[in-house]
């Protein structure tokens, strides 16, 4: 398959929902589905898509972390984000071209650390606009 992208601001942030304590990135197939999904949700005004790579997934993804954080493809820009599809790491590792050093990264279970690009604040505005930050597909 073709590249992924998530959203990302210019201070590094990647643009997250809260699931219930879990953290969900909406990830896209083309920067087009990312720029026109922002459209339809302004919490993501200020970001701008970017290529998901394992280094990039790292930052994601911190070791022991692994279990915290749900990708969530979007195959529609013009839907709500609650019903894009939840993508399991093995998916996702095929998704990207299932290199060995993307299967560690999604693979890690050691330690407690949490994810630390997580921005809570596109994540209010959006759900001021009527957003619903629980799993729905």
């Amino acid at each position: 398959m073709s590249d992924i992208y998530v959203m990302q601001r210019a201070n590094g942030d990647v643009f997250t929902l809260d699931d219930n304590g879990r953290f969900r990135v909406p990830i896209f197939n083309s920067t087009r589905y990312g720029f026109l999904s922002r459209l339809r949700n302004l919490g993501m005004l200020l970001f701008k898509p970017v290529k998901l790579d394992s280094g990039l997934l790292k930052q994601l993804v911190p070791t022991g972390s692994a279990a915290e954080v749900d990708f969530w493809l979007v195959s529609d820009p013009f839907i709500n984000l609650n019903q894009g599809r939840l993508i399991e790491p093995a998916q996702l590792a095929v998704l990207m071209g299932s290199s060995s050093n993307l299967k560690a990264v999604l693979g890690n279970a050691d330690s407690g650390e949490t994810p630390s690009m997580i921005n809570s604040e596109a994540t209010a505005v959006w759900e001021d606009e009527g957003g619903r930050s629980s799993k729905g597909a």
